[in-house]
């Protein structure tokens, strides 16, 4: 957007197509997404790029005869009546019957009839002439441009040519589509072919049916080529930026804070490069080979199996063929389940145990964690420039397998000087509405895509969000609540005193409210050390923002700024390496200032404004328990 308030693809000269930058083409959003559709770019001569959505191909028709009168003589002579042979009628009807046949049989859709090849490998006949029809995206909007292609272009055979994830590049001119009920308002007619990027049908893993998303983990690597993951990932990007916007426009100052620390709690993931060592790998590679077949063979089979029987049930193909494979998959996987039963007793003999490592001789001469949370060290910069903020990875080793954990996840997360409780939980209502108005109001396309490919009413639930107010209540109001339910049963009782799990939440969120609340003032046994104590000693400063259908999308707390407290508050916890957490205290004893942040976890708040079921299909490549691709 420039100083006056324009975008680059309504620039005020309609005769102007900007080209993408760096990239020499031009993107279809600055086509498609205009208010006109792109109707004021027709008869302009552009080059495009993207990856074949769909395709056909019309065979190229010989036109039938065109009667030319002979020229008059005279101006009162009448024009001679034009006469047609009985075969010509019959070959030109036979022609509007085959069209139609070809139409009917093929579901309205025309497909090519490819000339087969002879036994020595070479054409029966000179190959035939198509006009293909092509539906691409180049990731810049959920919508697709219809590419008009003459085969004789392309030096790609036309059945190549058309697979389902071809890259192509072609320069042409915009045209207004012949079709009344196009899609769109423009095609492009290609002159040229700049570029051909085949791929294999018989290996590439996405189709033209539907897949489900949990068979598209496999192959995280392409599935950002579908419709469905590709607006998903601009909405993650979408709230990016929109985060960024907020907090730059509220006066906070970004800061990098580490990955891997010192400090920390609950379950971490060691940082070493002590463990593993070369004779452990030896004996592991000894006992998977044993037998004399490698575990990584058959791991590798099971994959390709697994990647068959999904081809299989792709392309319709009879029953007992998708039985028979999918038996000889199970036969494989028992087979990789037994050798890898085989290598555990020896493989947890090698294991050293943490105890007797000699950390001073490590990387970084101590125990180190990836990072669980971001804002112990945010306080140290909050001391100093008031208001400050960090986006980054966060890491969680707990052995769940749930459709709302990940191992890997990403937070952002603030820190506030001069600011309580109730400024934290300002901040976060402010937050989360701003990030649910700046959907609606710069990613359209997609959230209206979303709202028909995954759940139809995310459009109204998030207009809903944005424009009314969040309840707040205390923690032991939420289980007072949550006791009178005379209708639901729990699997964990509602006690004062245990944490709120996603039942307890989904019911306060779903049914009672039927919205978005902010519950505070939790049990000091269930919020990190350095939360702030209450008067009644009994709770702390602490808060969720929690939303339906999703649970928790921001925590938040005041923190505890008094030294004795927090001191005696880290020795509660157990936490016996004291030593490490001295330079967190020596904030408290140097300058201390009453300070509260928010941490907003993005795959969660993903979830809320997609309605997508699973947290594994926010991310681009999950990482999980039990599970890394990639």
């Amino acid at each position: 957007m420039d100083s006056h308030g324009k975008t680059h693809h309504e620039d005020a000269s309609p005769n102007l197509i900007p080209l993408s930058k760096y990239s020499n083409r031009v993107e279809l959003k600055t086509l498609l997404e205009r208010s006109d559709g792109g109707a004021g770019f027709i008869e302009k001569r552009v080059v495009v790029g993207g990856w074949v959505k769909s395709s056909r191909a019309v065979k190229k028709e010989s036109l039938p005869p065109v009667f030319v009168p002979p020229p008059s003589s005279g101006g009162s002579q009448a024009s001679p009546t034009p006469s047609f042979s009985c075969t010509e009628i019959i070959n030109s009807k036979m022609n509007i019957f085959r069209k139609v046949f070809d139409v009917l049989s093929s579901g309205g859709k025309t497909y090519p009839i490819f000339e087969k090849h002879d036994l020595a490998g070479q054409k029966a006949s000179s190959p035939p002439e198509y006009i293909i029809h092509f539906q691409i995206n180049d990731g810049s909007s959920v919508s697709t441009l219809q590419v008009i292609v003459d085969s004789v272009l392309s030096t790609v055979p036309a059945t190549q040519l058309m697979s389902l994830g071809t890259c192509i590049v072609a320069e042409g001119v915009l045209r207004e589509p012949l079709a009344a009920s196009a899609k769109h308002v423009i095609e492009l007619e290609a002159e040229k072919l700049l570029h051909v990027g085949a791929v294999d049908p018989d290996k590439y893993p996405l189709s033209k049916k539907q897949l489900p998303l949990h068979m598209l983990r496999d192959h995280s690597h392409f599935r950002p080529r579908t419709t469905t993951v590709g607006s998903v990932t601009r909405v993650h990007g979408a709230l990016t930026l929109a985060s960024h916007t907020f907090l730059q426009n509220n006066g906070f100052q970004y800061v990098q804070v580490p990955v891997i620390t010192t400090t920390g709690a609950g379950e971490m993931f060691r940082v070493t490069t002590l463990l593993g060592e070369d004779d452990d790998k030896e004996e592991k590679k000894h006992v998977n080979e044993k037998d004399g077949v490698s575990i990584d063979t058959v791991k590798a089979a099971v994959k390709e199996k697994t990647r068959l029987i999904d081809h299989l049930k792709r392309t319709d193909s009879n029953r007992e063929a998708v039985v028979a494979a999918v038996h000889d998959l199970k036969k494989t996987s028992d087979l990789a389940s037994q050798l890898e039963m085989k290598q555990r007793p020896k493989a947890s003999a090698t294991l050293i145990k943490p105890e007797k490592v000699d950390f001073s001789k490590d990387f970084f001469g101590c125990e180190a964690y990836l990072t669980v949370s971001g804002r112990l060290h945010l306080e140290s910069y909050a001391s100093a420039l008031g208001k400050v903020y960090t986006f980054g990875p966060r890491f969680i080793a707990d052995k769940i397998d749930s459709t709302r954990h990940l191992a890997e996840m990403w937070n952002v997360e603030t820190e506030i000087a001069f600011s309580e409780l109730d400024d934290a939980m300002d901040c976060a209502a402010e937050f989360f509405k701003f990030l649910c108005n700046y959907l609606l109001e710069n990613r359209h396309e997609d959230m209206k895509f979303i709202s028909k490919r995954v759940d139809k009413t995310i459009t109204i639930r998030i207009e809903a969000t944005a424009s009314s107010s969040i309840l707040r209540f205390s923690y032991s109001e939420a289980i007072s609540v949550l006791q009178k339910a005379t209708t639901r049963t729990f699997e964990t009782k509602p006690e004062w005193g245990v944490a709120l799990t996603e039942e307890h939440l989904s019911y306060l969120t779903d049914e009672i409210y039927k919205g978005c609340v902010i519950i505070h003032s939790y049990p000091k046994e269930v919020k990190p050390f350095y939360t702030r104590l209450n008067d009644d000693k009994e709770t702390v400063a602490a808060f969720d923002l929690v939303v339906p259908k999703v649970g928790v999308v921001i925590t938040g707390s005041q923190n505890e700024e008094r030294f004795e407290i927090l001191d005696a508050r880290i020795s509660e916890y157990g936490l016996t390496t004291k030593e490490k957490y001295e330079w967190y205290l020596d904030l408290r004893r140097h300058g201390t200032v009453k300070h509260s942040g928010i941490s907003l976890r993005m795959e969660h708040m993903l979830l809320f404004a997609t309605g997508l079921p699973d947290i594994k299909d926010a991310v681009p490549f999950p990482r999980s328990w039990g599970k890394a691709n990639n």
